[in-house]
């Protein structure tokens, strides 16, 4: 009986491995009846040409290229003069990569030649028959991210342990840079931020798309912000809180971008020793920063001066309104002249030493009513909020973003102390 039962075990598992066989042995027929797609980049099909992949470097030319691969100059004048909108041959830039598609004969004329703007987007220059240019794209794929993030020294750092794009922290430093001083940011802050990432071919890196929600708790206050279209003919896109307040005001906190130091602020009981330690009231807040940095406008206004001027050195002056004035001290050029309009954000000027400064900074005084004022410590006026036939739209739109922020986790990414990783690996 057990010899029975033995055979039939021994023949139920030849035949599985019989099947097994037979099945892999199929499998094996199939792949190797399957054809190779054809290689295929920017549109092209490389199997049909010999391909070069090469950079511009210092001192080519588009038209010596075109001549050292064989193509004829009525052909390179062509594309000079009928393409320089598509094209501009003038513009190539050293470092820039470029690939040129040669016919497979012996004659190895080039006859595709394919520019990389950058990573997304390039220009391609048939040289084939009638010569033609045109402009395309790489196909991206956008990868939603989420990231939560604990501030220990500085919103960049953070976001770099995080291992996330820089321009993420200018956009975040942007959109609230009106209710937040980014230089006076505190040991807990805690961020959240919803983004899309692009990548080519689902790997290469190719830059983040816009911020689609965040929130901000800084001293303790949370603050959200939601992108919103108020005008769809003008597609004008400003950022919202929870309760739909503009998060923009009139004025920015600050006259340069994210990124450099308050040095010094408004004090009207400042001692200084070079004058003996006497009163001499401060009544600007210093950013400090690097010569030729820009120097940019708080809020709209008009140029009331841009002139030199003793102590101040270098400087420029803007009349916002009827209540508001800024000034902006010891610049190392103005870019702007008495009587221009300037709008928010604008470059006015380059941080300089002109005038008294024991280093290069910008010091910024703020008017009230004819008198200078603290501007860290004014309540500065808001810009609207979103009007009340908006309002219900806009509470429905931002319910699931912000359900979405309200899910992500908070993470320290500061790196352990060394010490410590030595004694865990002990």
């Amino acid at each position: 009986m057990r010899k029975f039962f033995g055979a039939i075990l021994t023949l139920v598992v030849l035949v599985s491995c019989k099947e097994d066989k037979i099945v892999v042995e199929d499998e094996l027929v199939k792949v190797e009846a399957i054809e190779k797609p054809p290689i295929t980049h920017f549109g092209f099909n490389l199997e049909n040409f010999n391909v070069v992949h090469d950079t511009v470097r210092r001192g080519d030319s588009f038209g010596e290229l075109m001549l050292k691969n064989k193509v004829d100059y009525p052909k390179i004048a062509t594309i000079s003069e009928k393409f320089k909108d598509t094209f501009d041959v003038r513009m190539i830039k050293v470092g820039k990569p470029y690939i040129i598609l040669k016919s497979k004969d012996t004659s190895e004329v080039a006859e595709i030649f394919i520019y990389q703007n950058d990573k997304i987007n390039y220009t391609v220059v048939d040289l084939r028959d009638s010569v033609t240019a045109y402009k395309s794209k790489k196909k991206v794929r956008l990868m939603e991210r989420e990231v939560g993030g604990v501030i220990n020294n500085n919103l960049s750092e953070t976001l770099d342990n995080l291992g996330v794009d820089y321009n993420v922290t200018i956009d975040l430093s942007e959109i609230y840079a009106w209710t937040i001083d980014f230089f006076r940011l505190e040991k807990g802050d805690k961020f959240k931020v919803i983004f899309d990432e692009r990548y080519i071919n689902d790997t290469i890196y190719a830059g983040r798309g816009p911020i689609k929600a965040a929130l901000f708790e800084h001293k303790g206050k949370t603050i959200y912000a939601f992108p919103y279209v108020t005008d769809s003919l003008k597609n004008i896109l400003d950022y919202y809180d929870q309760d739909a307040n503009n998060l923009r005001s009139t004025f920015l906190r600050a006259p340069i971008k994210f990124g450099y130091r308050l040095s010094s602020r408004y004090n009207l009981n400042r001692r200084i020793a070079y004058y003996g330690y006497k009163v001499r009231p401060h009544k600007g807040t210093d950013y400090a920063a690097p010569i030729g940095t820009p120097i940019i406008a708080t809020a709209d206004g008009t140029v009331t001066e841009s002139t030199r001027r003793g102590g101040n050195g270098k400087y420029v002056k803007i009349r916002h309104n009827g209540t508001y004035s800024t000034q902006y001290l010891h610049m190392q050029k103005q870019k702007v002249k008495k009587g221009e309009f300037v709008r928010q954000g604008d470059v006015i000027g380059w941080i300089g030493m002109t005038g008294n400064t024991g280093g290069p900074h910008v010091c910024y005084r703020f008017w009230k009513n004819g008198h200078q004022v603290d501007p860290l410590r004014e309540k500065l006026p808001t810009a609207e909020p979103i009007a009340d036939s908006l309002r219900t739209n806009y509470i429905t739109h931002i319910e699931p973003l912000k359900e979405q922020l309200d899910c992500i986790e908070f993470v320290d990414p500061t790196p352990e102390p060394e010490e410590n990783l030595l004694t865990y690996n002990q």
